[in-house]
């Protein structure tokens, strides 16, 4: 077994460094990370300009792109040999909900699959979070599940787990996405030279969290994981689209 490992908080990143270390033990492990964060840059790819990839002492590749250039690129022709899934992460901090559209982390678990092979993303919730061992234990348990009773390849697992110790984890949950209200307004501020500058808010709180979402579980001390699909076509729209649309050109 061999998998690809790749984050969006960079390559030095206590989260991808605890991920390693907890699968170097079950599989062959190939890292290949952005050389600095890259949160929030979702699906992005480079396209007008090279990428360039080193190797560091430890084994892990840096390259300078986003964590979909970084998956795109070890799984294309980066790597000697394909590996056989991808986990993204562990992320410094939750994605919950909205987050997943702007998500660096869920990006690159979103190109794993994108390129055929069943992915995870896991997030270590908090705006400071510690308990990375736990979050290291919640993937080898998800690993193990996986080799023993595979998913569809289609599926790729958003996983959310809380920041506690492993003994206070009250079990797994299968959920859905919730929503967060809208974002908070962007902050102006102004650079040294006076220049309007303006920071983008933080996200909106919690909105749609009742029973059955990742933002209830997560509250409730268990570990959210979330299915996911690439597929965003909303089919029960379609017939009521079709007959509104005009007729002829």
């Amino acid at each position: 077994m061999h998998i690809l490992l790749s984050n969006d908080d960079g390559y030095l990143a206590e989260g991808l460094i605890a991920l390693a270390n907890a699968l170097h033990g079950y599989a062959k492990i190939s890292v290949v990370a952005p050389e600095k964060n890259r949160s929030a840059a979702s699906n992005s790819l480079t396209l007008e300009m090279p990428l360039r990839a080193y190797a560091m002492d430890n084994g892990f590749i840096r390259v300078d792109g986003t964590p979909t250039d970084c998956v795109h690129l070890a799984i294309t022709g980066l790597l000697k040999t394909e590996p056989d899934m991808v986990f993204a992460g562990i992320n410094h901090g939750s994605n919950l909900g909205d987050d997943v559209l702007y998500s660096g982390t869920v990006a690159a678990a979103t190109e794993g699959r994108f390129l055929g092979l069943p992915a995870v993303a896991i997030s270590l919730v908090g705006s400071n979070p510690s308990h990375f061992d736990t979050a290291a234990h919640v993937a080898v348990t998800l690993f193990k599940q996986l080799v023993d009773k595979p998913l569809p390849q289609n599926t790729i697992l958003n996983v959310n787990v809380p920041d506690v110790a492993i003994k206070d984890l009250r079990g797994y949950q299968a959920t859905r996405l919730g929503q967060r209200h809208k974002s908070e307004p962007v902050i102006k501020s102004e650079d040294p030279r006076g220049r309007i500058i303006y920071w983008v808010g933080p996200p909106g709180a919690e909105q749609d969290a009742g029973p059955g979402t990742d933002f209830h579980a997560i509250n409730t001390g268990f570990v959210s994981v979330t299915p996911l699909q690439v597929d965003l076509t909303w089919y029960d729209r379609i017939n009521e689209l079709s007959a509104w649309l005009p007729k002829g050109a």
